[in-house]
């Protein structure tokens, strides 16, 4: 039986250390789906958001990996993808934007527009992706108000349609005002920020003394936004025209119920998706999904790989065969997933907006597509250009076909781009990368997850360009570039620097040296 209630799918971007995962759990907590935020996974006392699993990113405190989680609020199923914030690992960010409905862009109320920020609001233009705004931090000294808002207009030129307003000056958060009701909304802290911090709304004329003078504040600004016509218009906002702000402290769970009441009043349904070939299939047709994320590693009891697939259309049902748009292949379903954080449980049914988990399917790439019915294709998931480049090889000989297998299987993943040639051999891969710490990752996992130490050796290549076979043999022995194939059968120029770049395609204008999307930096 199809699940009616209706769906919002969205990611949460952000410059790294802007509480993205913070307040991933905090939507968690409120939405009634964990008791405390920081939950508690394995052994001991030590605690971690759920959506960060990741040995490294425990140990680091950022995000490496996305992670989804789904529960149900307000009778709205809620599919929250988390996401890396760190500019190394944008390639993953990029994926997740594919396969979302809107995003919640975090800004620093201290820092303001950060450069990762504004890459990743890019992205999100780019692919028509409504934003939405949260002024995280709020309870912390930072910029004021007003100054915040002339900074979203003037470096993402998106109007800022304030639906809440902070009473008292950041570092000193008594809650806000709706801007939609005028009413107060005061918070209480709670201890650590751990669980749901309670909330009173009250009229402007049961404003406290004690707040009065924030309040008076918030009204006087509010009252200026309302003559500068800032106010929500849904049409615009949906056309990428302006961003609805709140302001809210997720560590210690303020503004989080409205955002996720937000959410459920403006985000966009599930729409109708167009295929390469320019056909489109409604919500309402039959299934199809597309793989956005190859994942392994999350369960240490046991080999697992999990594929995580948006639905677009029609309904899921465990069990059902499914035809693999790459090979013409069917495979079935029985073993899908349902994702929460590292936990997953058997799923039974989904629906568009739905990110389900395909298990130990072999054949599934990032960027694949399923179906039944009539067939469809959706457009792949682009690479990055990568800016880093090292051989590996193994740190133990005797252990080889652990090292091999690694290698392939963070490949599928897209944790870095494999990079192969007859000259080098295949003892010897290149490893291709947005940022550096994406190799910390590699060495990581081979390590710990695959039993296989691993070497690295730096390359003084900087600079990618995708070439075809012609430009293949035409660059092959030239001074400063090298041409190797990616798993998927790209060919890639390497280039020692930008200049060497620009006088080979100077020099040699019929040989096909093409620019890659840019990710890095």
């Amino acid at each position: 039986m199809p699940d009616t209630r209706p769906r919002r799918t969205f990611a949460v971007i952000s410059h790294p250390d802007a509480g993205k995962s913070t307040l991933t759990e905090a939507l968690a907590l409120h939405a009634r789906v964990i008791t405390e935020a920081g939950a508690v996974h394995g052994k001991g006392d030590r605690r971690a958001t759920v959506s960060d699993w990741m040995a490294m990113e425990k140990a680091r405190g950022i995000s490496i990996t996305s992670a989804a989680l789904q529960f149900v609020y307000r009778d709205h199923v809620i599919n929250l993808v988390d996401t890396p914030g760190h500019s190394d690992f944008s390639e993953d960010t990029y994926r997740v934007l594919s396969a979302v409905d809107s995003a919640v862009m975090l800004v620093d109320a201290g820092k303001g527009l950060e450069p990762q920020t504004l890459k990743l609001f890019k992205v999100c233009a780019l692919r028509g992706i409504p934003v939405m705004t949260v002024i995280n931090k709020w309870d912390r000294p930072g910029l004021s108000a007003l100054e915040l808002m002339d900074l979203i207009q003037d470096k993402i030129r998106l109007r800022p349609t304030p639906l809440t307003w902070p009473v008292g000056e950041a570092g000193d958060f008594r809650g806000v005002l709706d801007r939609r009701t005028g009413e107060f909304v005061k918070y209480t802290r709670t201890a650590g920020g751990a669980t749901r911090a309670p909330e009173r709304r009250m009229a402007a004329d049961e404003v406290e003394e004690a707040d009065a003078v924030a309040w008076a504040t918030a009204v006087e600004e509010h009252e200026l936004l309302e003559l500068d016509e800032a106010d929500h218009d849904q049409e615009r906002f949906l056309a990428g025209e302006t961003t609805p702000v709140m302001f809210a402290s997720a560590l210690q769970n303020f503004g989080v119920a409205q955002l996720l009441d937000l959410l459920l009043d403006i985000a966009p349904d599930p729409s109708p998706t167009e295929g390469i070939d320019g056909s489109v299939r409604r919500t309402g047709d039959d299934f199809s999904a597309f793989v956005f994320k190859v994942q392994s590693g999350m369960n240490n009891a046991h080999r697992d790989r999990l594929a995580y697939a948006r639905v677009v259309s029609g309904t899921f049902e465990r069990g059902m065969v499914v035809t693999h748009a790459g090979s013409g292949r069917p495979f079935a379903t029985k073993f899908a997933q349902s994702v929460f954080g590292r936990d997953t449980a058997a799923v039974e049914s989904a629906e568009p907006g739905d990110i389900i988990g395909f298990v130990n399917a072999q054949a599934l790439r990032v960027g694949d597509t399923v179906y039944v019915g009539d067939p469809i294709e959706y457009p792949p998931v682009p690479s990055f250009a990568p800016e880093h480049f090292v051989t590996a090889s193994a740190g133990d000989i005797g252990r080889y076909k652990q090292f091999r297998r690694g290698i392939e299987q963070l490949d599928q993943e897209g944790v870095v781009q494999v990079l192969r040639s007859d000259l080098r051999g295949d003892q010897n891969p290149v490893l291709a990368a947005v940022g550096p710490m994406q190799f910390e990752v590699v060495e990581d996992r081979m390590t710990n997850e695959f039993n296989a130490p691993i070497r690295f050796s730096r390359l003084d290549y900087q600079v990618a360009r995708r070439t075809d076979a012609d430009g293949a043999a035409a660059l092959a022995g030239k001074r400063g570039v090298e041409v190797l194939e990616r798993s998927d059968g790209t060919r890639m120029a390497l280039f020692v620097d930008q200049w060497r770049a620009q006088v080979t395609a100077r020099d040699n204008p019929d040989i096909m040296l093409e620019a890659l999307p840019a990710g890095g930096g």
